[in-house]
């Protein structure tokens, strides 16, 4: 008989002792209990659509179909080769009251706002910009010399008390965001705490996990992921099984995932995912085009601010 693989050990290995947590609806004390695996809930296609002037977008979150997941309201991906779908770009736009994380695989973003800040987002680099009370600015995107694009975005709520902070800036040059071998897997750390290591971003209030992860084929991962945060994935090549059941998620997919404190997946083909948590904030979300705040009266006081000239940080 062969000996069994890596994988077989991880995914048959008995559940390892954490502090378990009940879910949030329920106040019942914590109690000491074996692992529980966080089994996907839903899963979604990304929608196609177009967003800036233009640009052609995958919209994994954000959609008809997955509004949000508290605290994320949104993940686009951009991926392609033809520069007809994105050298428009994204001209100057205002945000107010949530995060925009840019996330880039490809090419690059020149970036640009009203009060003199500019920089460039390179292959393999990401940036946190907390828009707090008000910025203006625009992302413009460059390809790498093939010709091709390949960045994301995600856009991840501010508390109420924090909506109206001073914008600042996570410029996350590709030196930054650490690379573990965790079990089989290799994952960049863009946010968050995994393995003893900790990613590059700081000061978020929703304790933000970001994970890029790439799995070999055969090869297998179990990480132990708090189990107050919101958590899910998006597969961005190849197919992943997760959970303990293995269920299926695919290229272009995301995967809500449920209560528990233990992330388990694995890839017979190999596989690219970002796997992404964060802590609910429970709040009222009132949410249209570029701002994003807890009432309808703070909506209409973020368009009167912008039109007049008065939303910038």
């Amino acid at each position: 008989m062969s000996a069994p693989t890596r994988r077989a050990l991880l995914k048959a290995a008995p559940a390892l002792l954490f502090t378990g947590c009940t879910p949030p609806a329920i106040t019942t004390p914590l109690v000491k209990k074996s692992a529980t695996v966080r089994d996907m809930t839903a899963v979604h296609d990304f929608h196609a659509s177009r967003d800036g002037a233009g640009v052609t977008i995958r919209r994994a979150l954000g959609h008809r179909d997955l509004p949000a997941l508290d605290p994320f309201l949104m993940l686009d991906e951009i991926r392609s080769d033809r520069p007809d779908e994105f050298q428009a770009g994204f001209p100057q736009h205002p945000h107010r009251g949530f995060e925009t994380v840019s996330y880039v695989l490809a090419g690059a973003f020149e970036h640009r706002d009203s009060v003199g800040n500019h920089g460039r987002i390179g292959a393999g680099a990401a940036q946190w910009m907390t828009a707090g009370r008000g910025i203006v600015h625009e992302e413009m995107p460059q390809p790498q010399d093939d010709g091709e694009l390949w960045a994301f975005q995600l856009w991840v709520n501010l508390p109420a008390a924090e909506k109206m902070t001073k914008p600042r800036y996570q410029e996350l040059g590709p030196e930054t965001i650490p690379t573990l071998q965790v079990d089989d897997a290799q994952v960049r750390l863009v946010a968050g705490e995994l393995a003893g290591k900790r990613g590059p971003v700081d000061g978020v209030t929703v304790k933000p996990l970001v994970m890029d992860v790439t799995l070999a084929a055969g090869a297998a991962m179990r990480q132990h992921i708090a189990c107050d945060l919101a958590s899910f994935a998006y597969v961005l090549d190849g197919a992943v099984q997760l959970g303990s059941d293995g269920r299926e998620l695919r290229k272009g997919q995301i995967g809500v995932l449920g209560h528990g404190d233990t992330l388990a997946l694995s890839s017979d083909a190999g596989a690219r995912l970002l796997v992404l948590a964060g802590r609910p904030l429970r709040e009222p979300v009132a949410r249209r085009g570029p701002f994003v705040m807890n009432t309808d009266e703070e909506l209409r006081q973020a368009f009167a601010d912008y039109r007049s000239g008065r939303l910038l940080g």
